[in-house]
């Protein structure tokens, strides 16, 4: 089982991209916030997203 505590959905509508500005997607099977514009996904870490462009994940 996951230890991981869920991510708290109602702060994805706080949260935006720090490169685009733009609205993010939150991937729950992969535990990131998806930035479509950017091509970066971000990660979630024990229920904390990482808002960091150097520990985003580039889009294939």
């Amino acid at each position: 089982m996951n230890d991981t505590p869920a991510f708290d959905r109602r702060m994805l509508e706080a949260l935006v991209c720090p490169r685009s500005h733009a609205t993010l997607r939150y991937d729950a099977e992969r535990q990131e916030l998806v930035s479509e514009s950017a091509g970066l996904a971000y990660p979630i870490r024990a229920g904390i997203p990482v808002m960091l462009v150097d520990e985003a994940r580039v889009l294939d």
